[in-house]
């Protein structure tokens, strides 16, 4: 994420499981563990996370793509379509952070994770 901070010229964050509403949750030994980064500049926001799922590491799962939303219909058309032919991890629902989320893999094996956060809208 350091190496796409300086390319895009964006503001990097991150997030461990310390201090997360998941830390326990997870084992101890996860704690200082990215839960998620994301970089933002103007209107851009990447978001990356590279935990390991509970059924453990498989080539091509070692990341995940972030969409973030306009709308509530947004969210729900992507996630239905993009999620066709594939497995949904995590079904679309209210989260801790207030937003609207979820998590599938689509059928190609790339897993996505879909957020619409109506407060933070314009």
């Amino acid at each position: 994420m350091t190496f796409y901070k300086h390319c895009l010229g964006a503001e990097l964050a991150m997030q461990t499981v310390e201090g997360s509403p998941i830390e326990e949750q997870c084992p101890a030994a996860m704690k200082h563990q990215i839960l998620h980064a994301s970089l933002t500049k103007d209107c851009l926001l990447v978001m990356g996370s590279d935990m390991i799922g509970p059924d453990g590491f498989h080539m091509g799962t070692n990341m995940s793509l972030s969409l973030n939303c306009c709308s509530e219909e947004e969210i729900n058309v992507f996630f239905s379509k993009l999620s066709d032919g594939g497995k949904i991890i995590h079904p679309l629902r209210e989260e801790f952070w207030g937003a609207t989320f979820g998590v599938f893999t689509d059928k190609f094996g790339i897993k996505w994770m879909l957020n619409y956060d109506k407060n933070s809208q314009k």
